[in-house]
């Protein structure tokens, strides 16, 4: 039985790969949005994703689900190097977008689009779906309020090990594969959040593996007045994936922080406080929400990863891959 779309933001899904699935999983703890249609490059799986979750349209096409004056909004769910054309072909059709991170290749792919729902006048985000949590607004209340004093140290890593496939997308350089865009951009855009995206000083070092993608890397960014953040990604080591944020007074620890189950603050070394969240949902709902909140209201872009911000990460991520000399097929 599908879900009632009556009074709700009717969502369109372009993919059914593994992030839609958690997309369109969470998307009923949304208190305003609703799985519409779904559009995929056979009939057999956009059928068998619809039916998985109660989706009433299938589209075996992603320009037929476009044109379906039904749907309000379009979530991007594909591999990174099809976001730019799948965003594009959206904003033409009229369409709202959430494309999941990273938005774009590069920095020159994202301008086009950003400057497309400019022109078009719709709305526009990056799915950087870990800003929205609960756990992540607290820390930036404790700084924003001045718990730990003034913001010193960011540091932050992702990393998971997958098995040897060269053909496996996180592997695959015609995929955009590799950890900067996969799994760095969770620790970058923390940064991002913390200290800004335009460092006056970036370093960085990474290892390029056998399939010409970075498996692992670090990345120290240097800010006027000292300030620095240090990074770490990879997607063949395991790390613990937390984050620390030091300041002059005390630092928050994030443990597991891109999923953000809690955040502790201490202050001259001493716990006073920790934030447990209890939501019943993995979290994508939360920036589901958001957009549909955003929309309803008539605004283009959300404070929380506005476009600009988004633009100024995907320059910083190009100068940490020209410091490599690592280029993705179609690159000049």
């Amino acid at each position: 039985m599908s879900q009632s779309t009556e009074g709700k933001i009717k969502w369109g899904i372009i993919g059914t790969g593994g992030i839609s699935n958690k997309f369109v999983a969470d998307l009923p703890h949304s208190s305003n949005g609703v799985a519409y249609a779904v559009s995929s490059r056979s009939q057999e799986s956009a059928d068998a994703f619809a039916g998985k979750y109660n989706i009433p349209k299938a589209y075996d096409n992603y320009d037929k689900m476009l044109q379906d004056p039904e749907v309000d909004v379009v979530y991007v769910g594909t591999p990174h190097p099809l976001h730019k054309q799948n965003v594009l072909d959206a904003l033409n059709a009229g369409k709202h977008v959430l494309c999941e991170k990273p938005f774009t290749i590069n920095a020159g792919e994202l301008e086009e689009v950003v400057a497309l729902a400019r022109e078009k006048k719709l709305f526009l985000m990056e799915g950087m779906w870990t800003r929205f949590l609960p756990p992540i607004r607290r820390a930036r209340e404790w700084i924003r309020d001045g718990k730990i004093g003034e913001v010193r140290l960011v540091k932050a890593d992702f990393g998971f090990r997958i098995g040897w496939d060269p053909e496996s997308r996180l592997l695959n350089p015609e995929l955009g594969g590799g950890a900067l865009l996969d799994a760095g951009i969770y620790p970058v855009s923390f940064a991002s959040m913390v200290l800004g995206a335009k460092p006056a000083e970036v370093f960085s070092t990474a290892h390029i593996g056998e399939t010409g993608v970075d498996e692992q890397f670090s990345i120290l960014l240097g800010y006027e007045g000292g300030r620095a953040a240090t990074l770490n990604g990879a997607v063949r080591l395991g790390f613990p994936n937390e984050a620390y944020v030091h300041g002059t007074e005390g630092y928050i620890y994030l443990p597991q922080f891109l999923f953000g189950a809690s955040a502790s603050l201490f202050v001259n070394g001493e716990k006073v406080e920790t934030f447990q969240d209890d939501r019943n949902s993995e979290g994508y709902a939360l920036e589901a929400e958001e957009v549909g909140n955003l929309i309803r209201a008539g605004k283009l872009e959300s404070d929380i990863i506005p476009l600009e911000e988004s633009l100024d990460i995907m320059r910083l991520l190009d100068k940490v891959r020209s410091q490599w000399g690592l280029k993705y097929p179609g690159e000049q």
